[in-house]
């Protein structure tokens, strides 16, 4: 995605977003190190909009510190164990859809909670959970 683009949803949906999901304004939004979300217009969007939306730190490729990629794992592993193979698109959309909509909310649960201990350990110098993260746990 380009940057522009990115930032046309950023700028058009974050806002309700953000104050949908975290009403008292205690939202941190998490973005990996794409190469949009570190775009010099994307980043200075994000300094003229911090009272509104806290960006949270993150170190370069680390993924291994974020949360959805363990999930996007496990659904990896399901679909693959699935046969026979999927024959199209459409197929394929279902089955990932029955995989999201079937995953345990404990799952997300532990997941989280490991990722929210691992993420206040790992970014120097700031010693605060994700509060986020630790929502779930």
């Amino acid at each position: 995605m380009k940057a522009a683009n990115y930032l046309n949803i950023i700028a058009d949906q974050l806002h309700h977003y953000m104050a949908f999901v975290f009403p008292t304004g205690n939202g941190i939004f998490q973005q990996n190190n794409a190469p949009c979300h570190k775009a010099r217009i994307v980043l200075e969007w994000f300094e003229e909009h911090t009272d509104e939306c806290h960006l949270m730190s993150w170190t370069p490729n680390s993924p291994d510190l974020n949360p959805m990629e363990h999930i996007w794992d496990v659904m990896e592993r399901q679909l693959r164990a699935q046969t026979p193979t999927c024959p199209n698109i459409s197929t394929l959309r279902d089955r990932c859809l029955n995989i999201w909509y079937n995953l345990s909310s404990v799952m997300y649960q532990k997941t989280c909670s490991i990722y929210a201990q691992a993420s206040c350990s790992c970014f120097e110098g700031q010693r605060r959970r994700n509060a986020l993260l630790s929502r779930w746990s």
